[in-house]
């Protein structure tokens, strides 16, 4: 009997058909509308193996139903959404997708960084609304990248290809981390920095730190208060790192010039959230991996090793060893 694999999400076909070869592979079918609670609960109790996503919500009510899963496949790099104590205690592995992402993330991150500093999607708006009448020599004015100084707070893989981009502008790149990287130092040409002085002397500082409990909040009313009124900062790491009221309180106080998202603490934002009403912060809908091979890569990777799990060996990507 073939082992049972739910996936909650349309992903691509090569994926799909990768699992179908060796085991009864159901699909959530509807691509705007998330798998509903009552359903993940009543596929989570047959199923052999979980393939999900960061936005679905795998917390240990849910893993006390599964009495015959094997893995939790998540197609991210972080796994924030899965309850891993609790998994872990039911002999559960969770596998996730590092490594692939790095540069489609970094590319995505650097094009929001210009994007909010050249206020390109403003200027887009402002021409299709039928307002630019004239020219003039102010008009829809930003801020210059290049010999700059980006600060990046996180330096992992993701903020190390950033930062070889920024350097490809001549910018000074300052890093902190919870430990030095003397090699990227070295080969990349950073500089390690206390939180302070990095916040006090970036034009952009760059939130690259993973989410967790400790990283909760991260930044927040004193942080905005150290930095330049010209300063710019660049999300696309997790929603919650930054406080969201009191980055929204640092924009319309001047304390800040401008934000960039692509992410957010409740996911899908809602459309009354505060942030979506300033003319000065660019917003995305997490889409820092979303280029069609990156995803693809990634639904392959998430799908070998679910079946890695399901035949009773070892995960490449395994989180819970």
């Amino acid at each position: 009997m073939k082992p049972k694999v739910f996936i909650t999400r349309q992903i691509p076909e090569a994926a799909i058909r990768k699992l179908e070869e060796t085991c009864e592979v159901a699909v959530w079918k509807y691509e705007d509308i998330p798998v509903p609670r009552d359903v993940l609960e009543k596929e989570i109790t047959e199923a052999h193996g979980l393939f999900c996503m960061l936005t679905d919500s795998i917390d240990a009510a849910l893993i006390q139903k599964a009495n015959k899963l094997k893995v939790i496949s998540n197609l991210a790099v972080g796994y924030n959404n899965i309850d891993i104590e609790a998994a872990s205690e039911k002999g559960i592995k969770v596998t996730n997708t590092p490594g692939v992402l790095t540069e489609t993330t970094a590319d995505l991150t650097f094009a929001l960084l210009m994007a909010t500093a050249r206020r390109i999607t403003e200027a887009s708006d402002f021409l299709r609304a039928g307002d630019w009448k004239t020219w003039s020599p102010m008009l829809l004015t930003g801020q210059d990248i290049y010999n700059r100084t980006l600060g990046i707070i996180g330096l992992g893989r993701i903020g190390e290809a950033i930062a070889r981009r920024a350097i490809g502008f001549n910018m000074n790149v300052v890093y902190h981390n919870r430990s030095r990287k003397p090699e990227a130092e070295e080969s990349i040409g950073l500089t390690y920095v206390s939180m302070d002085e990095l916040l006090q002397t970036s034009d952009y500082v760059c939130i690259m730190t993973p989410y967790t409990n400790e990283t909760k909040n991260l930044i927040h009313a004193e942080h905005f208060k150290m930095m330049k009124e010209n300063a710019i900062l660049i999300n696309t790491a997790r929603g919650g790192i930054v406080n969201e009221k009191d980055l929204y309180d640092a924009l319309i106080n001047g304390e800040i010039w401008a934000a960039g998202l692509d992410v957010f603490e409740e996911e899908p934002v809602p459309l009354d959230h505060p942030l979506l009403t300033l003319p000065n912060v660019v917003t995305l809908p997490h889409i820092g991996s979303a280029s069609i091979s990156t995803r693809s890569i990634m639904a392959e990777v998430a799908a070998s090793d679910l079946l890695k799990a399901v035949n009773g060996e070892t995960p490449v990507h395994l989180v819970n060893p």
